[in-house]
C-alpha cells in the first residue's frame, strides 16, 4: 500500500464498501491507516479483506500546519478517483480531528455523494470551532491552519448529519476536554455521541476502544433524534451565536445568573482580564445528593462579547 491509497486487486463486484480514513493535524496517515485496516481485519473473512478499497490519504505533517484548503483538495481529489473507479459500492467515512473537518467540507463540496455515505465517523474533530486555533488567531485573521481549525463547522455537520447517519467519538480525560479538543467542541444535532473515558486526543487515532465504537455504529448506524429539553435548547441560542467553548475547568467560579423549572442552570464568571464566561448546568442526583452538573462552557471572545451580553439578557 502506497502512502496515499490502497488499489486492491480484486474486481469491483466483490467489494463490499469503500473505507477513507483520514488523519488530521500535525500527524500522517499511518495511525489511522492502522485503524482502517483493524476494522476491516476485524468485521471481514480473510478473503473479503483484501477485497475492501481502504484510502488513507497522507497530507504531509508540514503541510497540515499550513493552510486546511489544500487539504481540502488533495482529499476530494482522491476520493473523486476512488468513486469513479468503484461507483456501485457504498462509503464508509472516518476522520479524526482534522481530518473530521475536511471530511465535512469534501461532503459539503459534493452532496450528489451522500446518498451513497453508509456512515460518517468523527474522532476528536473541533466541528464548533478550536479554542487552541482561536487563541492562535483571536482575531482570525492570518491564513494558516489555526484560522482553519477555529473556524464554526457546526452548519455544516448538522446537515450533513441530518442526512448521513454521523457518529462523534470524544475522549474525556476529566473537566469534559481530551486534552486538545473541548467535547462540546465534537458535539452537534443529528450525530450520535460516544464518550470515551481517559483517552487523551493522540491516542484516540487509533485505540482498541475507538474501533469498537466505531463497528458497533456501522453494526446499526443510524440518525440521531435532536433533545428539546430545557438545557439543550438553551445551549442551542449560545451556539447560534459562535462563542468559544472550552473545558468546565473554571465552573466552579461561576455564579448563577438564571435557574429553569427543571433544574437547568444558567451561570457566567469573568476571569483576571474581564473576559465573559458562560455555563449551563443540568441537575443530577446520586448516592451523595443533588447537584449541578456543568454539560456547557464557553467564552466570547472579543467579536463575540457584546453578542454574548445581548443575549443573555433574554435567556
Amino acid at each position: 500500500m502506497s502512502s496515499s491509497n490502497s488499489q486492491p486487486q480484486a474486481s469491483p463486484e466483490n467489494q463490499d464498501f469503500i473505507l477513507f480514513a483520514q488523519h488530521g493535524w500535525a500527524d500522517t496517515y499511518h495511525d489511522i491507516n492502522y485503524l482502517a485496516r483493524s476494522l476491516v481485519e476485524d468485521s471481514q473473512s480473510p478473503q473479503s479483506q483484501a477485497n475492501i478499497p481502504i484510502y488513507t490519504p497522507d497530507l504531509g505533517w508540514i503541510n497540515t500546519w499550513l493552510a486546511i484548503a489544500p487539504l481540502i483538495a488533495k482529499v476530494e481529489q482522491v476520493a473523486t478517483e476512488a468513486i469513479a473507479t468503484y461507483p456501485d459500492l457504498p462509503l464508509r467515512i472516518i476522520g479524526h480531528s482534522m481530518g473530521g473537518l475536511i471530511w465535512l467540507e469534501v461532503l459539503d463540496r459534493h452532496q450528489e455523494w451522500w446518498h451513497k455515505v453508509h456512515s460518517l465517523v468523527l474522532i476528536a474533530s473541533p466541528i464548533g470551532g478550536s479554542d487552541l486555533g482561536r487563541l492562535f488567531d483571536p482575531l482570525r485573521l492570518f491564513p494558516l491552519i489555526g484560522r482553519d481549525l477555529g473556524t464554526n463547522r457546526r452548519a455544516i455537520a448538522e446537515a450533513i448529519a441530518a442526512k448521513i447517519p454521523t457518529l462523534s467519538i470524544v475522549g474525556d480525560i476529566g473537566n469534559h476536554t481530551d486534552g486538545t479538543v473541548p467535547i462540546g467542541c465534537s458535539q452537534f444535532n443529528h450525530a450520535s455521541l460516544v464518550y470515551l473515558d481517559n483517552l487523551r486526543h493522540p491516542t484516540l487515532k487509533n485505540h482498541p476502544r475507538v474501533a469498537t465504537a466505531v463497528r458497533q455504529f456501522w453494526s446499526n448506524p443510524m440518525i440521531a433524534t435532536v433533545p428539546t429539553n430545557t438545557a439543550s435548547q438553551l445551549i442551542a441560542k449560545l451556539r447560534a451565536i459562535d462563542l468559544t467553548e472550552i473545558d468546565h475547568q473554571n465552573f466552579a467560579n461561576a455564579k448563577v445568573i438564571q435557574t429553569y423549572p427543571d433544574g437547568t442552570k444558567l451561570w457566567t464568571w469573568k476571569n483576571s482580564l474581564q473576559v465573559l464566561h458562560v455555563f449551563v448546568s443540568e441537575e443530577v442526583t446520586n448516592d451523595q445528593g443533588s447537584g449541578d452538573r456543568c454539560i456547557y462552557s464557553a467564552y466570547a471572545g472579543w467579536r463575540d462579547k457584546t453578542k454574548l451580553a445581548t443575549i443573555l439578557q433574554t435567556l
